[in-house]
This record gives C-alpha cells, structure tokens and sequence, in this order.
C-alpha cells in the first residue's frame, strides 16, 4: 500500500501571510531597500546597493535615515547557514573588485579532488565530469562566509536586524510595501506572555527576497503574484564537522552505496568529503526528497556512510563537533519561476532555485543574482522613478537572463529530472547532456514534486548501525551540537495534518533529522491512519517537510540553530 504526502494538505493558506500595512505611519520603521534574509544572495544584494549610493549620493538622501536594511531571521547572518560548500570565487570577485582571494573567507583552494563510486565495502575512483571539476574552487564554510558578508555590509552602511522573521508580506494596491515581523513572547497556545512584544510594519520602497531554500515569504509572492507555474523538488542535506588527527588534502565525492540503484526506490544523490584546514573534515550526506521508500532516513545514512572503511579511515582518532540540516533546491532551470519580479520586489538566491546540481553549486549564483537585484533597485529609485511603476523591475529578470547563472543552469537543465528514472537511465541521459552541452536531449524532461510521489513502507532502517556516541550519533544528540535555541513552550511553527495514512506518518518521522514528528497512535479502527505528533522545538527549519507535504512557517525570531562551521 501506498500514499502521495499531497493527499494530506498541511492547514496552510499563503493568504494569511498577506496583510495591509496596520501600524500608524508614525510608528512604521522607514527604509528605502529592505533586505529578507542574511544569506549570500541577500547580503551581497546590501552591499552592492551600498556601493551603488555612494555614486549616486543623490538617491541616497531620498532613502531617508535607513538606505538599507537586512531582516535576518538567525542569531547573526551565518547562523542558519549550511552548505557543503566548495565556492567558486567570481561572484566575489565581482563584489569586491580589487580584493586579494586571500582576504576573502575561504578556508583553502582545491588542489586535488576525487569521485569515488561506493559499493558496501569498495570504492572505485571515477573520471570526474566537467560539471564537477574545482580547479580554482574553494573549500569554505557557509556559516563564516555569512558572517563575513555581515560584516562587509555593515561596514558599507547596512542595517542588520537579526533575530527577527519576517512573517507577513504588506502588500497595499496590488504592489508590495515592505513586511510584518513576526511576535515574541507569545506561549504555546498563542497566548501573549509576560515578554510579550508584538511585531512591526516595515515599510519599503524596494523589498528583495533572499531568504533561501525553503523561504516562507517567498513561497508567499510566489502564490501571491502566480509566478511558479512547474513544481521544484528538493534534496535534503545532512552535515557534520569532524576534528581529526590527520589531515585531508583533496575534495572527495561519492555516488552509489548507501543508496540504491533500481528505479522503484527514486534515490538520487552523494556524499561530500572537505578538508576545512589541517585538523577539520567535513563530510556530508544529500539526497533527494523525490524518494518512494518511507523508511529512508538521510540523517541514518550519514551514519551508515561513516562505516564504509574508505570514510571510516578518514575520520579515525577524530571527534564530531558540528552538525546539521538544510534543504536545497535541485529542479535548475526547469523549476525556476515564471518571474523574478512583482510589484514592489524581486526575487533572489536559493529561493528562486538558483543552483546547479550537477556541478554542486550555488553560492556564487546566489551572490551573482543579489548584486543583480540591488542594480535594479537603485535604477528603480532614480529620481522621477518608483519600484512599483509597470516595468520598473522588469530589468532585474533581463539582467538574469543575460548572465553566467542562466547560461550554466540552462546547459544542465535535464540532468536532476533524468535520476527518476534510476541511477543507470539517469547517468546515461546525464552523460548525454555534459557531452553535447545540454543540447540533448532535445527536448525538456519534466519534474514531478516530491510530495506527488507515492511513498510505501519498506524496511531500509534494518541496515541503519546504532548509536555508539564515537561514530554513529541519534538525531536528539545531533539537534544539541546544532546550537538549537528554539523554546519549548513556543507557538508551532509547523503546519502539517495530524491525521494521515501511516505510510506518509512513516515518511515523515525518518526524514526528520531531528526527530521532531512521531506517530502517536492509531486513528482509525484498521490502523491505517494514524495520528502525528510534532515536537516543534526540535526543529533546525531544515524545511524537508515543506517538499514532502507539511508547512514550515516562521518561528519566533533568534530561535532555530546556530551554526558556526556548516
């Protein structure tokens, strides 16, 4: 028996996370370009606005006290930041012209790299495709590189506002003026606490949303303004930070085992293994959300990864000391959406799937398409001009259309939808598209969203290794070393069905890293429908369970994770 997660729609509507501005404008905190999100995508978008208004100091005195803005939902930019990641160092270049890579927060550069197919106990090295070759790259940590990028933007005249999610889109005649902040101090039931402060209309003349995979805003405009007319799909990635007694001098992928091949388990993706210095490894696990079997669990496939022995030697004599979870957007370009501009706003980053799967990247283009957006912005600005006069953004899509991030995710854009038809039909199509540089084949596959594959119950946790505290780690342990911060007397910020076909209940409990669904009993006389529990303190807002058919919302701002090497 099996279920489609879409069969069970999360209590969810976009348009309650819409609203007319409510504050007196007196009490409305004013600023010409806002910012949602402290990612690379959003941070480089203030920094380059910045550098734009110091040429054109006259756009600039037009944008009051508060020129730029960023809302940043983590502790600090970096804070809810995970990636393998292996950057390709253009964007900054670009950003920071004249800048010594030196200066830049890059760990090391790649010398040597190696892909590797696993079988249980073997590993076979690969020729590496071109999309995956790194010469020039960098190993880096996401969470440094936000943090970094923080830094830069307040330094040129941002204001950053961390701690603060931003919950509803204002949108006033048809046209977006900035956004709501969500409460604090409200209790589990909703209830106003002690601490109680409500949250705050932030008006804008420009809104960029750079949330990242998952955003909750930008899913928002995407309904809003119906700008996604084909479904993206989703991987999940589960990482960890090792400190060890030897170091790694290459960059390590693998395919193949722990994941299986045919074509009725839908398994597509890979293991990452970094050196980030010479006593640090990062390795992770990425697979896609599209998979059929509801016992699989990425977070217990990490796990199993570490005991093959070619990982295994890797990590011997050493200590985990960072972990975490983050979802990533794989459709490339054939899940991109209609637009990238709407009234009043644009789009940019992993929120509107800028990455290219095949080649394991995204930074650059998130950081390519924020610069992209803050040119818009400023021209839209320009004296005599307005954001939301028709065709005012409409440069923005132009400019993105016109760039290195259009032409690389259109040359690989069957690659991902080709592995659902299992591993060996899918490496064949995708050996197709690299050698004839996208042209075939010739037509475009289609993606089918995760939630519309039906999931059955098999038993792939049997091979799972159990906990030992040296190797292999539980998903409670795990949620600890991620820095989780979110109170457990908080409102849910999750929105899901409690009452759903076991099949899809099971799908849920194993993809969560950090075991934040259970199932709590039965709900129906034959057992087939069960009742889902959701601890939602647990969550790290990896946002898996917005691809397999819940909602993830905003939590009270500063909760969530707080990565420092991811």
């Amino acid at each position: 028996m099996s279920s489609r997660p879409s069969d069970f729609p999360p209590p969810f509507d976009a348009a309650e996370f819409v609203a007319e501005p409510s504050d007196p404008p007196d009490e409305r905190i004013e600023v010409g370009v806002l910012v949602v999100g402290g990612g690379p995508a959003g941070l480089s978008a203030a920094i380059r606005v910045n550098q734009l208004l110091e040429e054109r100091p006259a756009i600039r005195d037009r944008l009051g006290e508060i020129p730029v803005a960023v809302v940043e939902k983590g502790k600090a930019p970096g804070a809810h930041l995970l990636s393998g990641a292996v950057v390709n160092p253009r964007a900054f270049r670009q950003l920071f012209p004249g800048m010594h890579t030196e200066d830049m927060p890059f760990r090391s550069k790649v010398e040597r790299e190696g892909l590797y197919y696993l079988t249980a106990k073997r590993s076979l090295r690969l020729p590496a495709p071109p999309t995956m070759w790194n010469h020039g790259n960098y190993v880096a940590s996401i969470s440094e590189i936000g943090a970094w990028l923080g830094k830069q933007a307040e330094e040129g005249g941002a204001t950053i506002v961390p701690e603060t999610a931003a919950r509803k889109l204002l949108v006033s005649g048809g046209r977006v003026v900035g956004i709501r902040t969500g409460d604090r101090g409200r209790g589990r039931d909703g209830e106003e606490l002690p601490n109680f402060e409500p949250g705050s209309d932030i008006a804008a003349r420009v809104t960029i949303l750079a949330e990242g995979t998952q955003g909750h805003l930008t899913g928002v405009a995407l309904d809003r303004f119906a700008m996604q007319s084909r479904p993206q799909v989703w991987a999940l990635g589960v990482k960890e930070v090792w400190e060890v007694p030897r170091p790694l001098h290459r960059v390590i992928h693998t395919m193949g085992w722990p994941l299986r091949g045919p074509r009725k388990f839908r398994e597509f993706g890979g293991s990452f293994i970094y050196p980030l210095g010479e006593n640090m490894v990062a390795l992770g696990m990425v697979v896609g959300l599209d998979y059929a079997d509801a016992s699989l669990s990425v977070h217990d496939l990490l796990q199993e990864l570490k005991g093959h022995p070619f990982v295994r030697g890797i990590l011997a004599g050493g200590k985990r000391v960072a972990w975490g979870a983050k979802t990533i957007p794989e459709g490339g370009f054939l899940a991109l959406p209609d637009r990238f501009h709407f009234p009043g706003g644009m789009i940019a980053g992993d929120g509107a799937g800028l990455v290219n799967v095949p080649a394991l990247k995204g930074i650059h283009y998130a950081m390519r398409s924020g610069m992209l957006a803050a040119e818009t912005a400023v021209e839209a600005l320009a004296p005599g001009r307005t954001a939301w006069e028709p065709g005012a953004l409409e440069s923005y899509d132009r400019a993105l259309k016109e760039s290195y991030v259009w032409k690389d995710l259109e040359r690989v854009r069957n690659m991902r939808p080709a592995f659902q038809y299992g591993f060996t039909r899918g490496a064949m199509v995708a050996g197709l598209a690299v050698s004839t540089l996208g042209k075939l084949p010739p037509h475009d596959l289609e993606l089918e969203a995760d939630a519309s594959v039906p999931v059955f119950v098999g038993e792939r946790e049997r091979t799972y290794p159990p906990p030992d505290g040296a190797l292999f780690f539980d998903k409670l342990s795990s949620v600890y070393l991620s820095g989780n911060k979110t109170r457990d007397d908080a409102p849910s910020h999750l929105r899901v069905d409690h009452k759903v076909r076991r099949e899809v209940a099971e799908a849920w409990v194993r993809m969560c890293p950090a075991q934040v669904y259970e199932i709590g009993g039965e709900a129906s006389p034959a057992g087939n429908v069960v009742n889902v529990e959701v601890t939602p303190s647990n969550c790290v807002q990896c946002g898996a369970i917005t691809a397999k058919g819940g909602r993830l919302t905003p939590p009270e701002g500063g909760d969530g994770p707080e990565y420092r090497l991811m």
